[in-house]
């Protein structure tokens, strides 16, 4: 089967990528990488990204907002 989307193809590689605000994301090797973002993980499957994932990104909030969250608390 042919994917037409690089995200959605089980074979496809990734690079796991952080931004400025620690948010992560999965990159396509393929792909040019976005401005404001840096590679924190080389290519690797699907699978071994979201295991890298689960083990490396404990806070879905940007790390600004989690931050005045507390100061605000």
């Amino acid at each position: 089967m042919e994917f037409s989307n690089p995200f959605d193809s089980p074979q496809s590689r990734f690079f796991i990528l952080e931004n400025a605000v620690s948010q992560f994301s999965l990159w396509p090797e393929h792909c040019a990488l976005p401005d404001g973002w840096q590679v924190v993980c080389e290519p690797a499957s699907n699978e071994e990204c979201n295991q890298w994932l689960l083990a490396n990104w404990t806070q879905l909030q940007p790390a600004n907002f989690a931050k005045a969250e507390v100061k605000g608390e």
